[in-house]
């Protein structure tokens, strides 16, 4: 599968027939003998030496309901393409549409979103301990990978393009070289335009139980409670937002109505921050202004 996709990129590879010389050329072998990433990348059972080495799907109806599960083996390209074709196939929904006499399917998460998430985890992750975990629930999805962030790189980095720190160079320079991954940090950016492009809420990326995961969530109420406290909006922020969206606009002395123990100067505040979060927009000169949902 290496050949044949890099071999569009790199004349080493297409013009090199030995794969023994090849996997030299590619730095994965020393003193003749493979190197780890060499038998993680093109072995035909990596599990057999490194126990973590595989990629396991789940479909729950809670936390603690299980409905099916399946292991996904082989070697790290076959890992990533399996993945995505099972969750295609068997744990996760397209919709069906047309453009003009065109069919077309929407599955419900962006694939290309799914695609970057799972090849990152199989170039980052720690193969000394546990298998790469993917859950699917009724409303989200959640893969887990073991092994937290780089030394000095926090969580609100991954929404910006930042310095590309792979934990596995050899294996992260085979699949740039294979033209699967980036070399700029920008894979976590790309997931979460490609969830925003297809209209769903932006993913959470949480360093959590010595690893790191990344929630896919579906579409949801916009204005949803649950949705609005993960904006970071506190309780008058949210009364606002909910009064607003129930009654498509209002100004500020009806919104002093609803909330009268709260200062004006407090309520311009909190209005700012609705605006400043696109959860509304506002129209008009500062005394008259009138506020919107954006949805």
């Amino acid at each position: 599968m290496f050949k044949r996709i890099a071999a569009k990129r790199l004349s080493l590879v297409k013009q090199e027939k030995d794969n023994k010389v090849l996997l030299e050329k590619l730095n994965l072998i020393d003193n003749g003998k493979l190197k780890r990433a060499g038998i993680l990348l093109f072995g035909k059972n990596p599990k057999k030496y490194f126990t973590g080495a595989y990629i396991k799907v789940g479909k729950f109806l809670s936390d603690t309901d299980v409905i099916s599960s399946d292991d996904i083996l082989g070697n790290l390209f076959e890992q990533v393409e399996k993945t995505l074709e099972l969750l295609k196939s068997k744990y996760l929904v397209s919709v069906i549409g047309y453009k003009g006499l065109y069919r077309n399917e929407t599955l419900e998460y962006p694939e290309e979103a799914l695609r970057e998430a799972v090849t990152n985890a199989v170039v980052h992750r720690d193969y000394v301990g546990a298998h790469t975990q993917i859950k699917v629930y009724p409303d989200k999805l959640v893969l887990w990978n073991e092994g937290g962030l780089p030394l000095g790189m926090k969580i609100d980095d991954l929404k910006k393009s930042h310095a590309s720190k792979p934990r596995n160079e050899l294996i992260a320079d085979v699949f740039f070289k294979a033209g699967l991954i980036e070399t700029w940090g920008r894979g976590t950016v790309k997931i979460i335009e490609e969830c925003k492009k297809a209209g769903l809420p932006e993913p959470e990326f949480k360093e959590e139980f010595g690893g790191f995961s990344v929630y896919f969530y579906k579409k949801t109420d916009f204005y949803s409670e649950d949705n609005l406290k993960k904006l970071g909006l506190n309780q008058r922020q949210i009364k606002l937002a909910l009064y607003i969206k129930e009654n498509r606009r209002a100004n500020l002395s009806s919104l002093e109505g609803i909330m009268p123990d709260v200062s004006r100067k407090t309520l311009y505040r909190d209005l700012r921050e609705l605006v400043d979060k696109n959860v509304l927009k506002a129209t008009g000169a500062k005394k008259l202004r009138i506020y919107e949902p954006v949805k």
